[in-house]
């Protein structure tokens, strides 16, 4: 006999744009998904997803979703990929917003759910009125054919309550939502007749909803008048004159983790409840309650779908953000150096993160003078990059005529006036005039390197603290003379703070090393000497921080000028 493992049998939840739903069974493979054209089993009617930008294969007993040339690439759980094993409740995406995505169902979820109770109805029937019995079990099933519609999340959640309100002849039925800290809101509500009912005008009963949150089961109770004695005194109870109160309370499908020889089953997160209730005693039978339970469990497996669904769009809209920001940034940096006629520049950024929190700039003061920069904000990411933003605005004000130790002064006041914003920054900044001299102010930045006739130095060893850390901070100007053919290597410490996988540092031994000789090099390709070198230590371990170098040659203002490019 054969050992050959089994393929789980699992379904594709297609959400589209709109939020309607449509269940697709994998039936063959490879199993192709791509933009609405023929060839494809999920045909997805969006021009900017590719013709054929994905397909579920076969291996063993598993499905992987393989990236088949989407532009955009592929994404699960938020996260791209080239080629993953996929798991139940897996959300698919495809970089894009308000596009379709599909959730990945496995038919092992359904073990608790409606075939599960169709297998134990010929012993419950016995006991129940049977016309009554199958006229509830289609009601069940209506509703199960609601949720495998193609209506929005809206219409199946109001036919899940209709059936649930018509099935315990309850008056009125609400569905509260749990917010990511479990507190619930009501969500949506309804009344017998398959009516709408305003959310505001639902009292439910808490004392109800407390019991199912804290027993984690639900409180079926047909007649409170004979019903737990804190449950009849409950305020609302008495003032609604209710006589039956029912609340389920609803949990994400458990998954199954597998320990060697044990297979532990637990609880989903929570959801939210489902309530009813009546001023008319109601008698509730086993298929009942279990209907009942069948419905509590789509109900949950439909928000549950919904939640994972929103929280990869809200991913997405955060990446989108993020990559705007990041593209502002990167626009904001020179491109392109115009051919200042006493210097060379080349420089580079490269973020850690979608943003970061180091820049440089260089631009003109007047005819004869040229300002160069680079800074480093403390932290990373979106709140960093800010604040970059704010220093380059401040700083360019110096091509007005202002003064650049007032600037620095100025701008160390406002941080430290506004500490609630929690970050400072390291700056070297300098101004080069067409005779070599230089005037520079180094606020806490790791000193430049200075390339001099083959030698490495560093020579400017005098400053003050980081702006937006000492209130009292002085910040004063120092000058020296460079000579032509000089070449300064300003870093921010992304560069030799770079760490191995044994967490070794690149260090400043290092980059001299690298810089040793290197004062004829053309500068662009010293700055891929540099960068090549950091890259080929740290190897596959990630950075903390990012990496940025401005590279600055002085020449005689006679010599002829050769075009640089960042």
């Amino acid at each position: 006999m054969s050992n050959a493992p089994v393929a789980v049998e699992a379904t594709l939840e297609v959400v589209s744009p709109d939020n309607t739903r449509n269940q697709v069974r994998l039936t063959e493979f490879p199993f192709y998904i791509g933009r609405g054209e023929t060839g494809n089993h999920i045909p997805m009617h969006d021009r900017r997803i590719s013709r054929r930008c994905a397909a579920i294969v076969l291996e063993g007993s598993s499905h992987l979703l393989e990236d088949r040339g989407h532009h955009l690439g592929i994404f699960v759980n938020g996260k791209k990929v080239e080629r993953k094993s996929l798991e139940d409740g897996d959300v698919v995406s495809f970089g894009l917003e308000d596009s379709y995505t599909i959730v990945y169902r496995t038919s092992q979820a359904d073990a608790s759910s409606i075939q599960h109770l169709l297998t134990r109805m010929a012993s419950v029937a016995e006991t129940q009125d049977v016309s009554g019995g199958l006229g509830k079990l289609n009601l069940l099933l209506e509703a199960t054919r609601m949720l495998h519609s193609q209506l929005p999340l809206g219409a199946v959640l109001e036919a899940m309550l209709d059936r649930a309100i018509s099935i315990t002849n309850a008056d009125r039925g609400l569905l509260l939502e749990a917010d990511a800290s479990g507190a619930l809101r009501q969500r949506l509500a309804r009344r017998s007749g398959a009516a709408s009912f305003p959310t505001e005008a639902f009292s439910p009963s808490q004392t109800a909803i407390s019991m199912a949150l804290k027993q984690q089961s639900g409180v079926i109770t047909g007649d409170l008048h004979q019903s737990d004695k804190m449950l009849q005194g409950a305020q609302s109870v008495i003032a609604q004159r209710l006589r039956t109160v029912v609340a389920i309370p609803l949990y994400a499908m458990p998954r199954a983790n597998t320990n060697e020889s044990m297979i532990h089953i637990r609880r989903g997160h929570f959801l939210g409840v489902m309530y009813l209730d009546s001023q008319r005693p109601a008698a509730f039978s086993n298929l009942d309650r279990q209907i009942l339970d069948a419905i509590a469990i789509e109900s949950a497996s439909i928000l549950d779908n919904a939640r994972l669904v929103e929280q990869e769009r809200a991913k997405q809209r955060i990446e989108r953000e993020l990559g705007i920001a990041r593209d502002i940034q990167q626009a904001l940096l020179p491109r392109g150096f115009r051919n200042f006629p006493h210097l060379d520049i080349s420089a580079m950024n490269k973020p850690c993160l979608e943003v970061g929190g180091d820049y440089f700039d260089v631009f003109p003061i007047d005819e004869k003078r040229t300002a160069f920069l680079i800074a480093d904000v403390s932290g990373k990411g979106l709140g960093a990059a800010l604040l970059t933003t704010m220093l380059q605005g401040a700083l360019s004000g110096m091509t007005i005529g202002v003064e650049p130790t007032l600037v620095f002064q100025h701008i160390n006041q406002f941080l430290c006036e506004h500490a609630e914003v929690g970050r400072y920054a390291t700056l070297f900044f300098g101004i080069l005039d067409r005779n070599g001299n230089l005037e520079y102010i180094n606020a806490g930045h790791p000193s430049p390197s200075l390339l001099r006739s083959g030698g490495v130095s560093e020579l400017f060893t005098e400053g003050s603290f980081p702006v937006g850390l000492i209130p009292e901070a002085r910040h004063t100007s120092t000058r020296v003379k460079l000579e032509p053919g000089d070449t300064l290597v300003l870093f921010s410490d992304g560069v030799t703070e770079a760490a191995d996988l044994d967490h070794e540092l690149f260090g400043d031994a290092r980059l001299q090393s690298v810089l040793a000789g290197q004062h004829d090099a053309p500068l662009d390709d010293l700055r891929q000497k540099i960068v090549a070198a950091v890259e080929q230590f740290a190897g596959a371990a990630s950075q903390a921080d990012d990496i940025t170098l401005l590279l600055v040659r002085y020449r005689a203002a006679a010599q002829s000028a050769s075009p640089a490019t960042a």
